[in-house]
């Protein structure tokens, strides 16, 4: 077990129980907390019904999870179209753990962007006034759709380092070659490449067993999982009866499918005490990847906290892949994820 606000490099050692008071430090520059949580919902009305009563509720699952040792918080300047931001702003204003939280962002780059570095400062300088800093602790690019080249884009996220406005870079979405590329890229600028972040969860492997994650950490690059959760359908609050609402299109598996699966979860959430959302992400930060789990409300907020504090044993994690699914993955993903 790790001793008390120990730092592991880019993932937690397999040996390891992760807790509150384990860090992970990313580009030896930042330690960010071994469960990240993720902010699409808070501000988005489209997907998620944004409404002020969300809006109160978000506020909790801040202050739980960094009551419970979470100190990091995932957004991006598309997020509720920079209402996730501002929100985060709101929330830790005045906190009083507001120096030890630690906010990374995304850069959104459009095909029709095509003014480098420009494009990416100036959308990194309106996110920092949304978000009430002077310095972002972690820019992403949000996905590979830039038409101007790995380079190009390296350039620019060098020019943000160098200007004081992020401590790190990372990418999002990028397939092996592309993160290696990016990775060449600033490592002629002197920066390391912080982070890919990609969908992970237990039902999309692909970044493991495509070999992804390994080529990431011989890099020291880290792989933040987003939608370890499949967007509801690894919580155990959705069946066939009560599928997950319209839109949710990440991890896109027929809930029929996942039963099997959620009976082993139950039955380990109950062996560990925990919920099956902690079983979902506790699996995610065995495969050596960072979780980014989101939380509309503080009980999910303290659900999603139960994933620290134990550790899965090994025949736990081969019977919960014993499950096997069919998943067709959609034009979309297939333009966007190239991880």
């Amino acid at each position: 077990m790790a001793s008390s606000c120990t730092a592991y490099n880019v993932s937690i050692p397999a040996d390891t129980i992760p807790t509150a008071e384990t860090k992970i430090k990313l580009a030896d520059k930042i330690s960010i907390s071994p469960l990240v949580l993720g902010t699409w919902a808070w501000g988005d009305k489209t997907v998620w019904s944004w409404n002020d009563e969300l809006d109160a509720k978000a506020k909790e699952a801040f202050d739980m999870s960094i009551s419970k040792g979470i100190n990091t918080f995932d957004t991006a300047e598309v997020y509720g179209k920079g209402e996730s931001e501002r929100s985060i702003a709101r929330y830790k204003k005045d906190h009083p753990n507001a120096k030890d939280i630690v906010i990374a962002t995304k850069f959104l780059p459009y095909p029709y962007k095509l003014s480098y570095p420009s494009s990416l400062i100036n959308a990194l300088r309106g996110s920092l006034e949304k978000l009430q800093v002077d310095c972002v602790d972690l820019y992403q690019i949000h996905g590979p759709i830039h038409l101007r080249s790995i380079e190009v884009v390296a350039d620019a996220l060098a020019e943000a380092v160098k200007l004081g406005l992020t401590k790190t870079v990372g990418v999002s979405n990028y397939s092996t070659g592309e993160m290696i590329k990016m990775y060449d890229c600033l490592q002629k600028h002197g920066i390391q490449l912080a982070s890919n972040q990609v969908e992970y969860s237990i039902l999309r492997r692909t970044p493991e067993t495509s070999g992804h994650i390994a080529e990431c950490h011989k890099r020291g690059v880290a792989v933040l999982g987003y939608s370890p959760l499949a967007m509801g359908r690894l919580t155990g609050k959705y069946s066939e009866a009560n599928p997950p609402p319209a839109g949710r299109h990440f991890s896109n598996v027929n809930m029929n499918e996942l039963e099997p699966l959620l009976a082993t979860m139950r039955r380990l959430a109950e062996k560990y005490n925990v919920s099956v959302s902690s079983v979902a992400l506790n699996y995610v930060i065995c495969k050596g990847v960072i979780p980014l789990g989101g939380a509309r409300d503080g009980k999910q907020a303290e659900q999603n906290a139960g994933a620290l504090g134990w550790r899965l044993k090994n025949e736990e994690i081969t019977e919960i892949e014993s499950h096997t699914f069919n998943t067709i993955p959609s034009f979309w993903h297939r333009f966007w994820q190239h991880g």
